[in-house]
């Protein structure tokens, strides 16, 4: 789909696992506060593409262009660029030996080269935009919402939430979702996805790989939909739910619209 004022860019990027082809000549484009969805099966190459914006996947052929830029090899260019495309992942990744409040300044002291008090004055910021002012000096472990002692660990509930605060906090041009709300108990999806619904009203640049329909539905300006490490259609979300082109399409959606 042809993009304006492309922030995000792939140009003909290829990926190999082994003998896996995983990415297969993608091209794609990501205009500046876009909201792009990529769904899919199992083993699309969903994620793989998402992780290659930022090269935490490398590639092995194509260009991948960030606000016109290649992407960087490595170095402190790369840190920067990771600062400016900030990633919230399934498993979160917070440090579970420092409070919530520093595991969202951490990278601002580090990268952006904030000091203490300025970033902790952000973090508390967006800890109460997203709802969690008050677990700002708990640990992550604190989160679990009840969990009892003893019992089985459950995925604890505010991780998601505190994820996006700490993206949030390095002040990125573009925000990637790599399957956010996966590891998250039903009830508390809906929170995560509404803090996201809300960064897209105010147009942040998003790409989010998930299986939440309904929020490609209300929520994205396009649906990428990828099998076997390809575009296989990218078009608005009324178009592609309604009346899918494809026979790989119109199979996923029978299958996942169906429960």
């Amino acid at each position: 789909m042809a993009v304006v004022d492309p922030l995000i860019e792939l140009r003909g990027v290829n990926k190999h696992y082994g003998a896996l082809h995983v990415l297969r000549s993608i091209d794609l484009a990501v205009g500046r506060g876009e909201v792009v969805v990529v769904i899919g099966p199992s083993g699309s190459g969903k994620s793989t593409l998402c992780r290659a914006m930022n090269r935490l996947e490398s590639v092995e052929s194509g260009e991948i262009l960030i606000d016109g830029r290649p992407l960087p090899e490595e170095g402190r260019a790369l840190a920067r660029l990771r600062a400016d495309v900030g990633m919230v992942f399934q498993s979160f990744n917070l440090f579970a030996h420092k409070t919530v409040l520093a595991n969202v300044s951490l990278a601002q002291i580090k990268v952006r080269g904030r000091k203490k008090e300025e970033a902790d004055r952000r973090s508390r910021d967006l800890l109460d935009r997203v709802g969690l002012a008050a677990h700002a000096d708990k640990y992550p472990a604190q989160l679990s919402g009840g969990q009892q002692q003893g019992a089985p660990p459950r995925p604890l509930r505010h991780w998601g939430r505190v994820a996006i605060a700490r993206a949030l906090a390095m002040d990125p041009k573009a925000l990637l979702f790599d399957e956010p709300t996966s590891a998250l108990d039903p009830e508390m999806i809906n929170e995560v996805l509404e803090v996201m619904r809300q960064l897209a009203r105010e147009g942040m640049t998003m790409v989010v790989v998930t299986h939440e329909m309904g929020f490609a539905r209300s929520a994205a300006h396009r649906v990428v939909f990828m099998a076997d490490g390809r575009i296989v259609e990218d078009r608005v979300p009324e178009e592609f739910f309604t009346a899918p082109r494809s026979e790989r399409a119109k199979d996923f959606l029978s299958k996942i619209l169906a429960h």
